[in-house]
């Protein structure tokens, strides 16, 4: 007891005599907000108004700007928008600027609204860059890489990440590499390399254990449970989502509270025990509407289409599936995608315009400088010396030009390429946005039409089997139109983005096909990092995929082996099955064979099928 009266005593005077300072107060405010919001709202609060009186209004704003940042993680988001922007009318000092727009770009992401919140990133990042700001425009790179994830563009979101991890270890910010590594930790969950994100997690956790940040313990914990809940073990998940849970109750977060009530709803739902789900359900939803997260909105709407398909109510499971839909289809949309893609190239192409302005500023005090240089040789030395050395200048001169030329030619280049590419991605969006609008929701339409119909009616059971068929193939074309989509999204396709897709694939065979035995091997020569152009990936994707359901549905196999290994310079695909074979001189070969065999013609890569009566068929690719 006496020593907590002298802690009391001695943090009381030292409060006293900065109590009349915004400044002081300001700074301590800032430095508890995380673990104490509440002690940190009454301390701005006191600053804001003893600044006001004292006509600072720097420290107004700060103040400001201060209840913003605290309002955000107590995840009142529109106060918190609207206190960061009465802090930019307030004061024109570009670094209260750049934090208030970092705030205001966080919230608008929680909200959904992801191309307000990257203008507002890269308004904050261009004033960082210009006063040599390392850790906050790493901190703020971090958040643009968030953007790209919520958004599903993975090799953006990691460049992302990537850049920023690498300034947070040269100036040993722990918190910024904590927040790295959560943020790859998702994307890697997101990919199916759970073990991989397990890790990444928990190294995120560590280091807020560490920190004692309550906020990012609470985070961190609930991410471990998410993979230990993807790799089934469910008693693991439950514990560790409900540690965060009250972690969130406890320092009064309740905007991440909706989170982990969701992920405790979805595994209870999932193993059978949805009665006990409906309250978690019901308090996600709630904290989620009121403080606006659209992620754990469009979550708990998806879990109570869950919940009442679980408990046989098939029109309420429908009613909220479709809530869920509208919601997700005006967050993630490809024009949004667009408007992103065109925002990051304007930074970029502007950040290149100011390097061409600056080396051409650097040109003309160079001139200068020998222009006086020159005058002082004149009239100190002789002729023949003056000539000689203005000689010499002259052609350092003319070699410092070329010089400037050759790098304004260079960026030059770099934008007109850039340009270029801009153009070439609005292409592949606008065709890809077609394809999603038009072909993809009229599929969609069919597909609740016919559920409609077999919930709304009595139907006998042979056209109920026939509408069932009309069903599964409507939604297999879906998931091709899905992957030809994902193929024209990107410029590239790698190696790893490849397996990923062959995997799920195969994944999805099995569960249709359960008599066969499958598996799908990478030999370890593989370089993971190789790319292919997305047409010549695609093609590659569709023999394989072709070649495994020609063995489905003719070869009666008992086995299909994928095989994928490295061959000096050479990719070699190898698709076998133990089936029933075919004489390949008598019998004549299909559209699927020939369609195999066009695509690798496409691709310029060697195709060779191989197959024995009663011994089954090889098919091989050589890249």
């Amino acid at each position: 007891m006496r020593i907590l009266i002298c802690l009391l005593l001695f943090t009381t005077l030292c409060f006293s005599q900065s109590e009349e300072n915004p400044q002081k107060l300001n700074d301590s405010a800032i430095s508890i907000y995380k673990n104490d919001p509440q002690e940190a709202i009454s301390i701005l609060e006191k600053s804001k108004s003893i600044a006001k009186a004292k006509k600072q209004v720097f420290e107004e704003a700060r103040a400001i700007n201060g209840l913003g940042l605290v309002y955000r993680d107590l995840g009142d988001f529109n106060k918190a928008i609207e206190l960061s922007r009465q802090a930019i009318k307030m004061s024109s000092d570009s670094l209260l600027v750049a934090s208030a727009s970092n705030n205001i770009g966080v919230c608008k992401r929680q909200l959904g609204e992801y191309e307000d919140a990257l203008t507002y990133y890269l308004k904050a990042l261009d004033i960082y860059d210009a006063f040599n700001e390392k850790s906050k425009e790493a901190t703020v790179t971090n958040n643009i890489g968030m953007v790209y994830n919520y958004l599903g563009v993975n090799d953006k979101a990691i460049e992302y990440h990537l850049k920023a991890k690498k300034v947070f270890e040269e100036l040993d910010n722990k918190k910024g590499i904590s927040e790295v590594y959560n943020n790859i930790a998702i994307i890697y969950a997101n990919d199916g390399d759970l073990h991989k994100a397990l890790d990444y997690f928990k190294y995120s956790l560590v280091i807020e254990k560490e920190l004692d940040d309550k906020k990012g313990i609470a985070e961190s914990i609930n991410n471990v449970g998410a993979v230990f809940y993807y790799l089934q073990e469910i008693d693991s998940a439950l514990v560790y989502f409900k540690k965060s849970a009250a972690l969130e109750k406890q320092i009064g977060n309740y905007a991440g509270l909706g989170t982990s009530y969701n992920n405790i709803a979805q595994v209870l739902i999932e193993y059978k025990r949805a009665y006990e789900a409906k309250k978690y359900i019901d308090s996600a939803y709630y904290y989620a509407k009121k403080y606006n997260v659209a992620v754990d909105v469009e979550s708990a709407l998806l879990n109570y289409s869950e919940f009442y398909e679980a408990t046989d109510n098939k029109d309420k499971a429908l009613s909220y599936y479709k809530q869920f839909s509208k919601l997700r289809d005006s967050i993630l949309n490809i024009e949004t995608n667009s408007k992103i893609a065109e925002l990051e190239i304007g930074f970029q192409t502007e950040k290149k315009e100011k390097e061409i302005l600056s080396q051409r500023a650097d040109l003309a005090e160079k001139e200068l400088d020998l222009s006086k240089k020159n005058n002082y040789i004149l009239g100190l030395g002789a002729l023949a010396l003056v000539l000689g050395l203005l000689g010499y200048l002259f052609y350092n001169q003319q070699k410092l030009k070329n010089r400037q030329l050759q790098k304004e030619n260079q960026l030059k280049d770099a934008l007109l390429k850039i340009e270029t590419q801009s153009k070439l991605q609005e292409q592949r969006l606008r065709i890809s946005r077609d394809l999603h609008d038009n072909i993809g929701a009229q599929l969609t339409f069919i597909i609740s039409s016919l559920d409609n119909l077999k919930y709304g009616f009595k139907i006998p059971e042979k056209l109920a089997d026939k509408l069932k068929g009309i069903s599964e193939f409507t939604t297999t074309t879906i998931h091709e139109l899905r992957d030809t989509i994902w193929a024209m999204n990107k410029d590239k396709i790698t190696f790893e983005d490849l397996q990923i897709r062959i995997s799920n694939f195969i994944d999805q065979a099995n569960l249709a096909a359960q008599n066969i035995q499958f598996s799908f091997n990478v030999d370890a020569s593989v370089d993971y990092d190789m790319a292919f152009t997305s047409v010549r990936g695609m093609n590659i994707y569709r023999i394989i995929q072709e070649a495994i359901n020609n063995a489905i549905k003719y070869a009666e196999a008992s086995s299909i082996n994928v095989n994928i290994l490295k061959d000096q310079d050479k990719l070699v695909i190898g698709i076998k099955d133990d089936g029933k074979g075919f004489d390949e001189k008598s019998v004549k070969l299909g559209n699927g064979l020939n369609n195999m065999k066009k695509r690798a013609d496409d691709i310029k890569a060697q195709f060779t099928i191989q197959s024995f009566i009663d011994k089954g068929t090889t098919i091989s690719l050589e890249i």
